[in-house]
């Protein structure tokens, strides 16, 4: 017995022992795996599990070059639409049993570069992206799986939200409460390329479909904290001046933005004032621990997060099979959003629709 309360290291002896194969078919294992046959491979592989479950993470890396790992890079953690898919994501180790390993992008593009090649060094075997930078075809070519989340998607496969109805539940709700003005503020970055895209569109469709006076306005929301709050409250104070007195819907295009909105309003009035109602995008924790909970277009994150994961495991699994069949195209997952009324529309207490 052991008494220095330490696990004794496992030898390519004791595995021959415990199988009854020779070292050499052991060492053959690791070095040479495709020289024995399946069944040999798994019954060495479980006795790896027996004996030493550490042990067995590294030699299951030597012997066959599956490390386990998936990489993700993300755009920022300042969004909490972001931080929130990110712990969703890392939350289905529990279901798949891969780890992750994580890179904040910040829009660079030779860092986002360095940033992979740093985890195909580490061997990863497959990849998620939220990040914007580089096209989908760039990332096609990395000759490993690879899974983006909301952006553009044409030549790999995606979980995206359908953005387009979501903007039609945002416009129609505030269209029901009789707003005198719909206005949707997006980001300068979203392009026709980008899934969010379709927010606008379905704002747009709906407010000309129902002849309601609209307005557009792009700002730059990606920034720093400080630069978006300046940028917000410059819309807001020409929002005043140009629509005093009337009644008017805000369609934010994320819940961090619509937050602080929401706080600028409040520094202003003291509460959110009756001619203000807010709708946000994404249901991120934000959205529900705001001041005034902020009613939103539900994007279904934990849902997103694990068909994302699925789709890309699936594409992994299939990769080791002997004779594996790849994708003869892009698998594009789309995702139904689901409003969520609080308190910056209604007065009565939080309901789903």
């Amino acid at each position: 017995m052991n008494h220095s309360g330490k696990k004794k290291k496992v030898t390519f002896d004791d595995i021959a022992k415990y199988t009854g194969f020779s070292k050499t078919t052991i060492s053959r294992y690791f070095n040479a795996p495709d020289s024995l046959t399946l069944e040999n491979q798994d019954i060495i592989a479980n006795a790896l599990v027996s004996l030493d479950y550490k042990e067995n993470k590294v030699a299951r890396i030597l012997a066959n070059g599956n490390t386990e790992f998936i990489g993700i890079i993300i755009p920022n953690l300042l969004n909490h639409y972001y931080s929130e898919m990110l712990n969703r994501i890392l939350l289905t180790y529990e279901h798949f049993g891969y780890k992750f390993l994580v890179f904040v992008g910040n829009e660079q593009e030779e860092t986002e570069r360095q940033y992979i090649r740093e985890l195909l060094a580490y061997n990863i075997e497959g990849l998620i992206v939220l990040s914007f930078t580089l096209s989908s075809r760039e990332l096609a070519d990395l000759q490993i799986p690879v899974v983006t989340i909301e952006r553009e998607d044409r030549y790999v496969c995606s979980v995206n939200t359908d953005n387009y109805m979501g903007g039609v539940q945002a416009a129609s709700l505030l269209a029901k409460h009789d707003c005198d003005i719909l206005i949707h503020i997006n980001s300068t970055t979203t392009t026709s390329e980008r899934p969010a895209y379709g927010r606008i569109r379905g704002f747009l469709d709906l407010c000309e479909e129902k002849k309601l006076a609209h307005r557009l306005i792009y700002a730059a929301l990606g920034g720093p904290f400080e630069e978006t709050q300046e940028n917000l409250s410059s819309i807001l104070k020409e929002l005043d001046e140009s629509y005093a007195g009337l009644k008017k819907g805000i369609f934010i295009s994320g819940d961090t933005h619509a937050n602080i909105f929401l706080n600028l309003l409040i520094r202003k009035y003291g509460s959110l004032p009756d001619d203000y109602l807010i709708v946000g995008f994404d249901d991120s924790p934000i959205s529900k621990e705001a001041v005034i909970p902020i009613t939103t277009v539900g994007q279904q994150i934990e849902k997103m997060a694990y068909e994302a994961v699925s789709l890309l495991v699936d594409q992994m699994e299939e990769r080791k099979k002997r004779r594996p069949v790849p994708l003869t195209e892009p698998i594009h997952k789309v995702i139904t959003p689901i409003l969520i009324r609080r308190e910056t529309t209604e007065k009565t207490s939080p309901s789903v629709l």
